[in-house]
């Protein structure tokens, strides 16, 4: 079975649309078979965007795992100054969100597969809705690549299902050093703030 965190899906393309709404922002957003939540913006992204304060206004900002780019082009939208990388490792997802920001006009997102991006960038930012379903370790080895970029007095902020684990993983968060508090608490979703 090909899955959302696979580079290549095998799955056959299925082109749709979803809108994103938000008190701020309305887009409409070109989706696909094979990426994560091709049908709806998934409810933990909604609520991160409808959570976490704006952005920081300049320099490097992430979205880690950007799908078809939601988080990204909330980002841009926020911050219209930052350049706004969105990274994944699907290639069809950052080809969409490559697609959505142009359609968009939101010329600072910078989508790109994950092994791609510069060496050097560090962000002031990091905004996710991480795939707990790649296994825990995965998942560990990802965050602590990641958010080791963040630049000094940067902030991420992760949003993860009380059941899929963001109890533990703010635990491991504070394991290795960082400084995981929880931000907020909604319909079963906590948004994780992780600092240096």
């Amino acid at each position: 079975m090909a899955h959302y965190f696979s580079e290549r899906p095998g799955t056959a393309s299925r082109p749709g649309s979803v809108d994103l709404v938000l008190p701020d922002l309305h887009l409409r957003l070109e989706t696909d078979s094979g990426v994560f939540s091709p049908e709806r913006v998934d409810l933990g992204t909604r609520i991160l965007l409808e959570t976490v304060p704006p952005p920081p206004g300049e320099g490097d900002l992430l979205d880690l795992g950007c799908g078809y780019g939601p988080i990204a082009l909330t980002m841009a939208s926020r911050a219209p100054r930052a350049t706004v990388w969105a990274v994944d490792v699907n290639r069809r997802a950052v080809e969409l969100t490559e697609r959505n920001a142009r359609a968009a006009g939101l010329d600072r997102v910078r989508p790109v597969h994950a092994d791609e991006l510069p060496d050097g960038v560090t962000f002031r930012a990091i905004w996710s809705n991480p795939a707990i379903r790649i296994g825990k370790q995965a998942l560990h080895d990802m965050l602590t690549r990641w958010l080791s970029r963040l630049a000094p007095g940067g902030v991420a902020y992760l949003v993860v299902q009380k059941h899929l684990g963001s109890d533990s993983l703010q635990r491991w968060l504070g394991e290795q050093g960082w400084q995981a508090s929880r931000e907020a608490s909604r319909a079963a979703y906590r948004i994780l703030k992780v600092e240096r």
